[in-house]
């Protein structure tokens, strides 16, 4: 079985069928040799062993592989890891500091707005990019932006209460930040 990914090595690979990438995954830079056929994922989760991004149905159908493609959330599963050369990728464990979770992931926490976890790092790039572009969505404004993302335990309500509760967190750090920074 040939390998479609293997770390970069100082000399470039002479294998016509293996394309050299950059690409930046989580705020770190990535030089790799991959097969053209290399899906995002795949590339991601074997590759990179970033396993936080789920692969479900390898059609786009479930969003279990969604990542934040330069800001916008994409299905991995579906795109190549050549696409993304010179791009930034955001997988869930970008969302984290070292020290504390992300607000949208205290919010999944608190609201119980996860069951098995499966969809869960899709649900919350999503929401990111939602909360990102419209800081104070309306519940059917977060039912649409998540409904490209499938829950098999329907924990909708929850993930929808989830959101809506990470959007008021960060408006309130914002309010915060924004207090902080005028006393200064």
């Amino acid at each position: 079985m040939t390998s479609l990914f293997t770390k970069v090595s100082p000399e470039p690979t002479t294998d016509a069928g293996v394309r050299r990438i950059t690409v930046s995954i989580n705020g770190n830079q990535h030089t790799v040799d991959v097969e053209p056929r290399l899906l995002l994922a795949h590339l991601i989760r074997q590759g990179l062993d970033l396993t936080g991004t789920h692969t479900g149905c390898d059609t786009t159908h479930c969003g279990a592989c969604t990542v934040l493609f330069d800001g916008t959330p994409v299905k991995s599963c579906t795109m190549f890891a050549v696409q993304a050369e010179g791009h930034e990728i955001t997988t869930v464990e970008g969302l984290a500091t070292a020290s504390e979770l992300h607000p949208i992931q205290e919010s999944f926490k608190d609201e119980h707005g996860l069951q098995c976890g499966f969809c869960t790092p899709g649900m919350m790039l999503t929401a990111k990019a939602l909360l990102d572009e419209n800081p104070d969505p309306t519940e059917d404004e977060v039912r649409w932006a998540l409904s490209g993302n499938l829950c098999r335990c329907t924990g909708y309500q929850n993930i929808v209460k989830s959101v809506l509760a990470a959007a008021a967190r960060l408006r309130s750090q914002g309010a915060t930040d924004e207090e902080e920074g005028e006393t200064s």
